[in-house]
């Protein structure tokens, strides 16, 4: 563990408590502002220091490393030159649906503390794929070289699978790949459009959208092996790059906050590291595979790569231990 990982946990506790909503989108107008004005104090924060170069050609992309921010994040782009400025390889902005949705009523956003999780029932908040676009254009020109830019796209709450493409349409000039989530356990419906043939048509109208752009499909966690394979037997021959493993869990597997565990939603961050593992064993040789959930040490990173990752994303575990695990997180590839 590293000394910028120690640190931040002695003063976490600050940080919890204040409502994790609240201190989340505080994060993200602070990390935008470091990122156009201050990129070393990010450099500082993270330790990943330069070069932040460790080049790997995936799907016709160059990223600078193999280390990436996941899904659900920064919905907006808010802080697109901070991601980068704290030395990621990649950043997936979104989910991201046609029109702008306000989510899920509030409280929306729960820590487990005792097990370093959290749940979510968030609802695709987010201001829609036209200003999406406009933000990542406008981030464009200073963005380094080899950082990578996907955008993970979605449906509207009330809406259908003929929302895929229409994103897609939108946001491929100015994305560099394009993620598919049918998996969210919080959009009704949404989970159902895994169904193997669904989900095929889904991607073939995603293609036709995107201009060329590479995509992923983002599987739930709570998919049997039976399940999965039948997937991946739909989609042999489509036009998809790999996937992405996986979203969140609406099972509680060995959590201790039992009071905060019966709240609805999406659970991530610890508990999934072995479920994630055991699908990426379960995968490989399915094209290129992100590896998203769990995450929370260099030694994690390693544990993905070992069992057939080519990429990684954080997230919950940033909650946990701060900024500095994308150092070690970088450092363990």
């Amino acid at each position: 563990m590293s000394w910028r990982v120690t640190a931040y946990r002695a003063v976490r506790p600050a940080f919890f408590l204040v409502e994790p909503e609240r201190v989340h989108d505080l994060t993200l107008r602070l990390l935008r502002a470091a990122g156009r004005a201050a990129p070393w104090l990010c450099r500082f924060a993270s330790g990943v220091g330069e070069p932040v170069s460790d080049p790997v050609e995936l799907m016709g992309l160059r990223f600078r490393n193999r280390i990436g921010l996941g899904a659900g994040f920064d919905k907006d782009g808010t802080a697109i030159e901070g991601w980068a400025a704290l030395g990621f390889g990649f950043v997936e902005l979104g989910t991201v649906t046609p029109r702008r949705q306000a989510g899920n009523p509030g409280p929306r956003l729960f820590r487990l503390s005792r097990d370093e999780a959290l749940i979510n029932r968030m609802g695709f908040n987010n201001a829609g794929a036209e200003a999406l676009a406009e933000r990542i254009a406008e981030a464009r020109p200073r963005l380094p070289p080899g950082f990578v830019v996907g955008v993970n796209v979605g449906r509207n709450r009330d809406a259908n699978p003929a929302d895929y493409p229409w994103v897609a349409e939108r946001v491929a000039p100015v994305a560099d790949y394009l993620a598919i989530n049918v998996s969210s356990p919080n959009t009704p419906g949404l989970r159902q459009l895994q169904d193997p043939a669904m989900l095929r048509s889904i991607v073939e109208s995603v293609a036709d959208a995107a201009g060329g752009r590479p995509i992923l499909v983002k599987l739930s966690p709570d998919l049997s092996d039976g399940e999965r394979d039948g997937i991946l037997s739909a989609l042999d021959g489509a036009p998809y790059s790999g996937l992405i493993l996986s979203n969140t869990t609406v099972t509680r597997p060995g959590i201790r906050s039992r009071r905060l565990a019966q709240e609805a939603g999406g659970l991530s961050g610890r508990p999934l590291m072995g479920r994630m593992i055991a699908a990426l064993e379960a995968t490989r040789g399915a094209g290129v595979v992100i590896a998203s959930g769990g995450i929370a040490s260099g030694g994690d990173v390693r544990l993905a790569l070992d069992a057939g990752a080519d990429l990684v994303q954080l997230w919950t575990g940033m909650i946990y231990a701060g900024p500095g695990l994308i150092g070690e997180a970088v450092r363990a590839c």
